[in-house]
């Protein structure tokens, strides 16, 4: 009597079935809240872009002191300091980016959003 032998499931297949899923749910959330995240993004660097520009070129704290400053929900929002051009810029990764530059007069300006 022959026996049938198991196919064996490779990982290969596995992982390609699991990125599938994980792509058709990233872009299902894509589709259906999209324009929020973007709104959100855009707000939330905004609002990190200027606060620290602000601590950062007219307090004269350090960038860590002004990170610490931020609310404990904007862990998504990376910072970056441009010190020649007085600069701060904050990300959403593939979703927002917005700078913030300090000028005499006004203080920390962020940049146009019409772009």
């Amino acid at each position: 009597m022959a026996t049938a032998k198991r196919a064996k499931s490779s990982w290969l297949g596995l992982l390609v079935k699991l990125l599938l899923i994980v792509a058709l749910a990233a872009g299902l959330v894509v589709f259906f809240f999209g324009e929020a995240l973007a709104g959100f993004g855009q707000a939330g660097t905004g609002y990190a872009a200027k606060s620290v520009c602000s601590c950062r070129h007219l307090a004269g704290r350090g960038m860590e002191s002004c990170e610490s400053d931020l609310p404990s929900n904007m862990w998504a929002v990376w910072l970056t300091e441009d010190e020649t051009a007085q600069s701060v810029t904050a990300t959403v990764p593939l979703i927002a980016s917005t700078e913030a530059r300090f000028m005499d007069g006004p203080g920390c300006v962020l940049e146009s959003w019409d772009e």
